[in-house]
This record gives structure tokens, C-alpha cells and sequence, in this order.
């Protein structure tokens, strides 16, 4: 298990939930290839309303149902194994926008952890 504490690099991608790579979502390929590279982790959430450079509004409400609604991949792990994931992305993603945030990781631990601990039953994200 990667250990992962201190200092990290969250990566978000923001694209559309239809945007595409070969026919499968994006958002999927992001992920699987964040797997792939061995980061510590990535989830996927969905918007419920948004827009982007078309300035087109997205939304999930009932009267103006969209079919493409934001998404953002995010992705935590120490700044040298973001930053070369990086390239993988410039290939990715051609709509939408990459960002780069220091943060601070307080607690990294998945289900292999203690499941006596309070708080970390069933907990397996990013």
C-alpha cells in the first residue's frame, strides 16, 4: 500500500460526463490510468450544474435536463508522481480544464487498515 502523508498535489480535471476516449467515458480512462501509474488514488464526482468555456449551462434540474453534466476526476498524491501523470492528461484531455492545488494529507488508510478504528468501516475513497 502506498503510504501518503504530508505535503501532496491534488489534481482535479473538470470535464463533461459525456466526453470521451475510444469510446469509453473519460472520466473512466482518467482514472484507470491514475491506476495504472500506481498514484495513490482518484474518484470521480459528478455535478449537478455548470458550465465551461462554451459558457453553456449544464444542469440536473427537472425542466432543463442535461445529458452532459460537469464531472471532476480528482487525484491526490505527492507533487513528482502528479506532475508525471501530467502528460498523460495533455493526451486525454482536450476539453476542459487541469488544475493543480497544494494541499496537506492528514490521514491515507484503505480497507486493509484496522476495522476496529472508529470512523474507517467501509471508507474506500481517493
Amino acid at each position: 500500500m502506498t503510504r501518503l502523508t504530508g505535503s501532496a498535489l491534488r489534481l482535479t480535471v473538470l470535464i463533461g460526463e459525456n466526453d470521451t476516449w475510444h469510446r469509453k467515458p473519460l472520466y473512466t480512462e482518467i482514472v484507470h490510468r491514475a491506476h495504472a501509474a500506481g498514484l495513490a488514488g482518484a474518484s470521480v464526482f459528478r455535478g449537478i450544474e455548470g458550465f465551461g468555456a462554451s459558457s453553456r449551462i449544464h444542469t440536473s434540474r427537472l425542466l432543463s435536463l442535461s445529458e452532459d453534466l460537469p464531472v471532476a476526476v480528482v487525484v491526490v498524491d505527492t507533487e513528482e508522481r502528479v506532475r508525471a501523470f501530467l502528460p498523460q492528461l495533455d493526451e486525454l484531455v482536450t476539453e476542459g480544464i487541469v488544475t493543480l492545488d497544494p494541499c496537506e494529507v492528514i490521514r491515507y488508510a484503505g480497507r486493509g487498515g484496522n476495522p476496529d478504528e472508529p470512523g474507517t468501516k467501509g471508507k474506500n475513497w481517493l
